[in-house]
């Protein structure tokens, strides 16, 4: 039997994700969280699987819940800053070694096998949660209350590459769902329309 105290420990180091402060907005004004973020991309993973039959269901939504463990200790860092990837890495990597080693060494060897997998992003699944984590961070971004000088056009482009832009079955799905964020990107992007008076 595993020493039940590992899991503990290790949940209670997963809290720290809870502080973490992206550089999003809520609807109320309020900072998201990292933890925040990977709650909603795991329930919209969880709610779009059943367009996905042929994925592990249950690798989609572990994939989403771990995918940004690797900010605990190094933070989030926007890509709109367009951050150096290796360093970036470098520092997730470090925090989901210390992460692992808190389990036991099998279930350690487990989480960094799920979020080397998300890293690739060349399984199915690893890909799917890529799309909707980019999603996910755009729809936030559309529905936030944000700066005034909030950069709305980066988001256009921001992951374009994990949504094909056709598809069978759930993925051509997600290429309609791609365009639908895009309009609403392109409304919050949009200058106010100003009112003339005579």
């Amino acid at each position: 039997m595993s020493d039940v105290s590992r899991y503990l420990d290790f949940i209670k180091e997963a809290e720290k994700l809870k502080t973490v402060f992206r550089t999003a907005w809520l609807s109320d004004g309020q900072r998201e969280t990292t933890a925040a973020h990977s709650w909603r991309l795991a329930l919209l993973a969880g709610i779009l699987l059943e367009e996905f039959p042929e994925l592990d269901g249950r690798r989609v939504l572990l994939l989403a819940l771990i995918h940004d463990l690797g900010e605990i200790d190094g933070g989030d860092i926007s890509a709109a800053l367009r951050p150096d990837a290796g360093e970036k890495r470098r520092m997730e990597q470090a925090a989901i070694d210390r992460l692992s080693g808190v389990l036991d060494e099998r279930t350690g060897r487990w989480l960094r096998a799920l979020w080397e997998e998300y890293e690739a992003g060349e399984t199915p699944e690893a890909r799917l949660v890529k799309a909707l984590d980019k999603a996910e961070t755009i729809i936030q971004h559309n529905q936030g209350k944000n700066p005034p000088d909030f950069d709305y056009v980066f988001n256009l482009e921001y992951g374009k590459k994990y949504f094909p832009e056709d598809g069978l079955s759930g993925w051509g799905m997600l290429a309609a769902l791609r365009r639908l964020i895009d309009e609403e990107t392109r409304r919050r992007a949009a200058p106010p329309a100003t009112s003339s008076r005579s």
